[in-house]
């Protein structure tokens, strides 16, 4: 083919060199998947190549980068070479764009994609850590590589800290933003200016590339930035006079979440956290006696009461055979749970090595939107709630957790109107 000019912005021009991964992260209005898409069609075009195209969700074709690259194909003057087919992009020399959701990928699938070149994984803030330990080690053919763009949003997510915070060696990672795409049209102009005059903290995250504290619509997005700003996810060092008492949100299938708090006066001090799934109760205490902690009472929920069919026991009395002191939580409304944890968040402090997981459920513990009235709904039932819900437990139940060597009270009659706000 002969040679041709291929516009992409300055800061863009490294897809064109070496690299084993190839990351673009910034703003809206930056023109890094048109930069992406231009710079994989002319690899592919030089010599052959096998391109993956992959997201983390892909529920039809759809929803992947099919149709940006067919538009780019015309852009670039390629519709002689290219034939973009119902699930698939042939190039005349053989070179192929397959398109692929990681998340729907068992195991097996996903590494029958060793064989490509080049792995291209757009919108890649919402890849979990599952997907890229999945991932990586299966793209290994000599010289391949892994190209990675995306619009930040939490600086605990799993693409950001893997490629941001801690990049991999050989890595080239370049932040890109409206300012540096020479073609940014009037009308995102006028759109970026909008946004900054209406919210400022919005416009920091869609226009200039800069993590938010937690999600759109997040519950708990106002405590989340106290949280930060006043210091309060630190080092929390465990205090061996101090009962640990933990807080349960009971899961097989779904997670198993276990908060570690202890409480000195008035403050709480969220020390540890597990969170795992398809295990037995002993395998969890077995978890908790490694850690030596000096321990207090285990608060369960209150279907922890409810026997299992299978062995005839409930969870409470499967973890009081195993030696532990449980204390089931009653039922509690879910809001007036989210309001005892808005109460208990500002004397709360959490361990920054120990308990980032937890905190970043709570970052994206939100609530569903009513489409047609865009009011909000009730919280989503998600892989970020389980974390939450020990939270909100955690909350409740606050003031029962007493640093004696006698278990918490009967809770049957607990009021949970009353708690999270004792000193």
């Amino acid at each position: 083919m002969a040679e041709q000019v291929v516009e992409v912005p300055t800061k863009l021009l490294f897809l064109f060199r070496p690299a084993r991964y190839k990351v673009g992260h910034g703003g809206r209005g930056a023109a890094k998947s048109w930069a992406f898409a231009r710079a994989l069609l002319t690899l592919g075009a030089a010599k052959p190549l096998r391109i993956l195209c992959a997201r983390e969700i892909q529920n039809s074709i759809a929803d992947s980068v099919h149709r940006l690259l067919s538009d780019q194909i015309g852009a670039l003057g390629l519709n002689g070479f290219y034939e973009a087919k119902a699930t698939e992009i042939i190039g005349r020399n053989g070179t192929q764009f397959l398109f692929a959701g990681l998340r729907q990928q068992d195991v097996h699938k996903i590494k029958s994609f060793e064989g490509v070149d080049i792995v291209w994984v757009e919108e890649a803030q919402a890849v979990s850590e599952r997907s890229w330990s999945i991932l990586t080690p299966t793209i290994r053919k000599p010289g391949s590589e892994i190209w990675v763009s995306f619009n930040p949003e939490l600086d605990t997510d799993p693409t950001y800290v893997r490629f941001v915070v801690d990049p991999p060696e050989g890595a080239v990672v370049v932040q890109v933003n409206w300012h540096d795409n020479p073609w940014f049209p009037p009308e995102l102009e006028q759109e970026r200016l909008d946004l900054l005059r209406r919210d400022p903290d919005a416009y920091e995250n869609v226009w200039e590339g800069k993590c938010r504290r937690a999600v759109v619509g997040a519950v708990y997005g106002r405590e989340i930035d106290d949280l930060h700003t006043q210091g309060r996810f630190t080092r929390v060092p465990y205090d061996p006079v101090l009962k640990v008492h933990t807080v349960w949100d009971l899961g097989w299938a779904d997670s198993m979440a276990i908060i570690f708090a202890q409480r000195s006066a008035s403050e709480l001090r969220v020390i540890d956290y597990i969170e795992d799934s398809h295990k037995r109760l002993d395998e969890y205490v077995a978890m908790l006696n490694e850690r030596k902690y000096n321990y207090g009472t285990d608060f369960i929920p209150h279907d922890g009461a409810a026997k299992d069919i299978k062995s005839g026991k409930s969870s409470e009395e499967t973890l009081r055979a195993l030696g532990r002191r449980v204390t089931v939580i009653p039922v509690g409304g879910v809001e007036e749970g989210i309001k005892a944890a808005r109460l208990a968040f500002p004397r709360t402090y959490f361990d920054k090595d120990k308990t980032g997981v937890l905190v970043n459920h709570l970052k994206r513990y939100r609530r569903h939107v009513v489409t047609a009235t865009n009011t909000p709904g009730n919280p989503v039932h998600d892989e970020h709630s389980h974390g939450a819900d020990a939270f909100r437990e955690m909350a409740m139940i606050a003031d029962q957790m007493t640093n004696s060597n006698q278990v918490a009270p009967d809770l049957s009659k607990f009021n949970p109107t009353s708690i999270g706000i004792g000193g």
